[in-house]
């Protein structure tokens, strides 16, 4: 039995009633629809596009980008079943399709000196539970992420840092499909208490004149049709950017919007920032080829998995530092990008003082050029490159180049209200306003970034493993710094309404009926990709949610 009713078909102004009524068929809106499968309520799941794209429905992302350059917005979101799993890319093995999954770590929930407005209403512990049936969720078991049950000691094992500052993390891999395909299935064959609209745009929610409770939403379909929908609980899952668009546009209550009374809708927008920056070279042939765990994906049983490297939280409090976890990409560099990679702003201004000097005078600009020097003494490095090329490089050449690894970062972002969604004056082809996305990133980000990068460079060259080749060094934006797809923050979380849009129940405060789900909710992201931590709280909404139903 198909439980799958075209939106386009529903007669103008009928009211569809049911218990539950979720607002998009994405990871968050699948996992809360499976969670509820079987139960003793109906529920109306809602989602804008078909089971696969549609170009029309698509084009509703449109909106304005300014701050930091981002990705075209109807690029960076799927409006169609399945949400962002239809943006997966991974190739991990098999002809599947995946993304890296893993949870936040404990650092990542607490309220931390030097990052501003960070805090969750509560501490990892609280989540784990919830983390592990995520985990069957998504077919990525057995839960741990201890190393020692990923490593491979003889074919893939961990590089041997002296213990203290930098740690191997793992990441396994969901596949796609699981989201796309299995469960879109289950919720629209197989569960005759759940009812799914496709083509099914809610452009407005309805609360009450005291603006306490929900009750209804306004549903629009391109084909030009309206409905309501009524329910005693709704919970929003439309993801970052398109949840508080909907906040915002349901202004005829309260003209500033939904749970927007304090002015947090939209702000604290954030992303993890992706960038490639700086050379490690082994110091020997041997270190390059024992690097399997880090270098690529590979099976432990049936689960893909990758090792990272990351700081340990006593250095991240240390020095206040944000996180951000590096993979080892293998690359056969050649000497001149060596050359290039250390050719810094000290180094210049090092060759430019000792060229004037050997000319019998002092150049234009000293006091610029001796600051770049004592800033960068690192870098200097340049002076000892035969060396190093001797001594390190020859080591590991070979006739097409150096065997090294670039390093990929994935950074964790400082929660900044400045950084946020609105409302653009132009209107897509419902009457609504389009969303507008003014990305803006902190100095702290790029510096957290750049002292990760010396911390490992030292633990390297410690523990005898090779040297690291900076190539960024100060507050600069890296050149190909871009973000992940991974909408978070806008409709964050905490007790105190005046700093959160929902409380610690995912619930929007002051609105008795009213949730959200997805990384819309989170106060800070940490560097793992959110998929996880979205499938967790949905499991733990849906958990409030049946309670509360009986």
């Amino acid at each position: 039995m198909r439980n799958i009713v075209d939106a386009r078909s529903v007669p103008e102004d009928e009211t569809i009633d049911t218990d539950v009524c979720v607002v998009g068929a994405g990871v968050a809106g699948i996992t809360l629809a499976r969670e509820f499968i079987g139960r003793g309520f109906q529920v109306c799941l809602l989602e804008s596009g078909d089971l696969k794209f549609d170009q029309q429905t698509q084009s509703l992302c449109l909106g304005d980008s300014t701050g930091h350059p981002y990705f075209p917005l109807h690029e960076a979101r799927a409006r169609y079943f399945g949400g962002s799993a239809n943006f997966w890319e991974i190739d991990i093995g098999n002809n599947r399709i995946g993304a890296r999954l893993r949870p936040l770590d404990p650092i990542d929930f607490e309220e931390r000196d030097g990052i501003p407005h960070s805090g969750w209403p509560f501490r990892k512990p609280h989540l784990d539970p919830f983390y592990e049936r995520a985990q069957i969720i998504c077919r990525v078991e057995p839960a741990t992420y201890d190393l020692e049950a990923w490593e491979d000691p003889e074919k893939a094992p961990r590089l041997p840092f002296v213990p203290g500052r930098v740690d191997t993390v793992i990441f396994k891999f969901g596949w796609r499909d699981v989201f796309t395909r299995d469960y879109a299935y289950e919720i629209t064959h197989r569960a005759d208490n759940i009812l799914t609209f496709l083509f099914a745009n809610v452009i407005e929610i309805e609360a009450d004149e005291a603006a306490r409770s929900v009750r209804r939403l306004r549903v629009a379909c391109l084909a030009g049709n309206k409905f309501w929908v009524a329910a005693k609980i709704f919970i929003l899952a439309a993801g970052g950017i398109e949840t508080p668009r909907l906040l915002l546009l349901s202004n005829k209550v309260q003209n500033v919007g939904v749970g927007n009374q304090h002015d947090l809708v939209g702000r604290y927008f954030m992303e993890h920032l992706h960038f490639t920056s700086g050379i490690f070279v082994p110091a020997h042939a041997q270190v390059y080829e024992s690097a399997a765990l880090y270098s690529g994906i590979h099976k432990v049983g049936q689960v893909p998995v990758i090792g990272k490297l990351a700081l340990t939280e006593e250095v991240l409090r240390r020095e206040r530092l944000l996180n951000q976890n590096v993979q080892l990409i293998p690359r056969s560099v050649s000497d001149a990008d060596l050359y290039s990679s250390i050719l810094s702003k000290g180094t210049t201004s090092f060759q430019a003082v000792r060229s004037a000097v050997r000319r019998g005078h002092l150049p234009k600009a000293f006091g610029g050029h001796l600051r770049n020097i004592i800033s960068d003494l690192d870098a200097l490095g340049i002076s000892a490159y035969r060396k190093i090329r001797r001594d390190i490089i020859g080591k590991v050449a070979t006739g097409e180049g150096v065997q090294a690894f670039h390093l990929a970062h994935i950074a964790e972002q400082t929660p900044n209200p400045d950084s946020r969604v609105s409302l653009a004056d132009e209107c897509d082809c419902l009457g609504l306003n389009r969303v507008r996305l003014h990305w803006q990133l902190s100095a702290i980000d790029i510096l957290s970034t750049v002292r990760t990068q010396q911390i490992i460079g030292e633990e390297l060259r410690r523990a005898g493993l090779g040297r690291l080749f900076i190539q960024h060094r100060d507050a600069t934006l890296p050149p190909d710094l871009h973000g992940g797809y991974h909408h978070m923050g806008t409709t964050r979380m905490h007790t105190d309404p005046r700093q959160g849009v929902v409380d610690e129940r995912c619930r929007v405060h002051g609105i008795s009926n009213l949730f959200i789900a997805g990384p819309s909710v989170f106060p800070t992201g940490g560097y793992a990709n959110p998929t996880l931590t979205t499938v967790a709280l949905a499991v733990k909404l849906a958990d409030d949610v049946k309670r509360t139903l009986g």
